[in-house]
């Protein structure tokens, strides 16, 4: 049986051996590259199934291969999993706003890690043919399968956690979603983000969705929905 491919992103050797020594033993074709340059490379030229990405590396930083990824049409569907020294709420809101699927904070147990990692797998593997169908609500025109968005006819530029966040609230316009529900559909069930995360991605969508934006509304003690 074909198995997962993941392109580890690190520069300290021995954390990437052990990242190495571990993903391979559960069975994962794992690359290991020490740079963002070679992160940029590798994930254009091979595609894998997860990237696995350190914040804090030299010359290119996690944060910025991140964002260089998901806005390469090539490479935006994939998933990024951060590994970050850093337990800050302003370092995590930055990866997510970025695109990231998930992070784990240093230092970290490796059976966590592989548990994380088969989640993002599993959610990947999973989503359903049915959501690849395109949405309109008036003005706003949402493309899953070109994960593309218009706004009155002109191309939005969302991250991928502010797309998937859109679809979900689009797929039932008029309901009232509270933010616990939202990270859920949007990271998977458990995922350890703050709800203050939530209110911070939904402020930058509104903003890129222009004059749309007030399609986004805020629930007064609930969470939010897209305007029926």
């Amino acid at each position: 049986m074909a198995r997962e491919r993941i392109l580890v992103v690190e520069d300290e050797e021995n954390l990437a051996e052990l990242l190495r020594y571990n993903l391979t033993k559960e069975g994962y074709q794992v690359t290991a590259v020490d740079s963002g340059e070679a992160a940029l490379v590798e994930a254009r030229k091979s595609l894998p199934d997860v990237v696995v990405l350190d914040i804090l590396l030299p010359t290119l930083d996690g944060l910025e291969v991140c964002r260089l990824l998901k806005t390469d049409p090539k490479t935006a569907h994939i998933p990024v999993m951060m590994l970050t020294a850093k337990a800050e709420d302003a370092d995590v809101v930055s990866g997510l706003e970025l695109g990231a699927d998930d992070y784990i904070t240093k230092p970290f147990s490796p059976r966590v890690l592989l548990a994380r990692l088969k989640a993002i797998l599993r959610r990947r593997n999973k989503e359903p043919t049915e959501e690849q169908h395109s949405i309109r609500i008036r003005e706003l025109i949402i493309h899953p399968g070109r994960h593309e968005v218009l706004v009155e006819g002109s191309p939005a530029d969302l991250t991928f956690t502010e797309f998937r966040l859109l679809h979900f609230l689009a797929r039932r316009p008029g309901w009232a979603f509270t933010r616990g529900q939202i990270v859920d559909a949007v990271k998977g069930e458990d995922y350890p983000v703050t709800e203050r995360s939530v209110d911070v991605q939904v402020a930058g969508l509104r903003k890129k969705l222009g004059t749309l934006g007030p399609y986004i509304e805020t629930v007064r003690g609930v969470g939010y929905r897209l305007k029926e």
